[in-house]
């Protein structure tokens, strides 16, 4: 799941226009997925 039509922003030498979302655990990074099936570019509520 992202966000997207962020203003860019450089991070080093790329040019981000988005956030991918996600938590942090001990053993990594887990990404934030719906658990039913949504079409793209659905909004979040």
């Amino acid at each position: 799941m992202a966000v997207v039509k962020f203003p860019p922003k450089q991070i080093n030498p790329f040019l981000s226009e988005y956030l991918v979302t996600g938590f942090y655990r001990d053993d990594g990074v887990v990404l934030v997925s719906p658990d039913k099936p949504v079409p793209n570019g659905a909004k979040l509520g």
